[in-house]
């Protein structure tokens, strides 16, 4: 694949997908939408012979770093929820106390139809595929972190841009790290389960949580 096809197609899945998402007027459900483009990124994997399969989950790395993964997690999640309970108490542990059959539909659901398919894409195809667009390991890992969050922009707030670029870093840097989707994988699902259970989650979705969940309830 020649550079500027490189360029072409990276503009149309991380700039112009997301752009025509988030104007678009007709409300399109956005994770088969996300699954469709994983499914399209996981086929180019597969069809690249230098690309190493393993790399797709390679659990094996993840053990020797559960410890340090912990420990960061154990240190930002003290932190957002002091945010939460400092500037949005109103918000903190909401779905939780509202929706609880809800929270542990999404604390298993999550990580296999959000977390997988965005590490799948936004890690293991974007530094296989792209990397040779950037002058090194971290301006790749910066970009991937920056491609992740401007995904965000579909849910029309700034704080779930913010925070996904954060963790694009730490999730980025994981992969570069370790070539483990797995360890990458874990760590996000960490965070985006803190993130709902900590009464953020309303910043992550479109209002289908509430429909569900108050249809669960009925």
């Amino acid at each position: 694949m020649t550079r500027t096809a490189l360029i072409l197609e990276f503009l149309a899945l991380f700039v112009a997908l997301p752009l025509g998402y988030r104007f678009s007027p007709v409300r399109v459900p956005a994770l088969p939408l996300l699954w469709v483009v994983a499914a399209y990124a996981w086929v180019q994997l597969l069809r690249d012979p230098r690309f190493d399969r393993a790399h797709l989950w390679n659990f094996a790395p993840l053990p020797g770093r559960l410890g340090a993964i912990l420990a960061v997690f154990a240190v930002v999640a003290l932190l957002l929820w002091l945010g939460v309970r400092s500037f949005a108490p109103e918000l903190e542990w909401s779905l939780v106390r509202q929706h609880p059959g809800f929270w542990a539909v999404v604390m298993v659901a999550y990580p296999v139809l959000s977390v997988y398919p965005q590490g799948l894409l936004y890690r293991a195809f974007f530094f296989e595929r792209y990397a040779g667009l950037f002058p090194g390991k971290w301006a790749t890992i910066v970009a991937s972190a920056a491609a992740f969050a401007f995904l965000h922009i579909i849910f029309r707030n700034s704080l779930a841009v913010a925070l996904t670029f954060g963790g694009g870093v730490l999730f980025a840097m994981r992969y570069a790290e370790t070539g483990s989707l797995a360890a990458s994988s874990f760590e996000h699902a960490l965070y985006g389960c803190w993130l709902f259970t900590l009464g953020l989650g309303q910043y992550f979705y479109h209002g289908t949580i509430a429909t569900v969940a108050t249809a669960m309830r009925r």
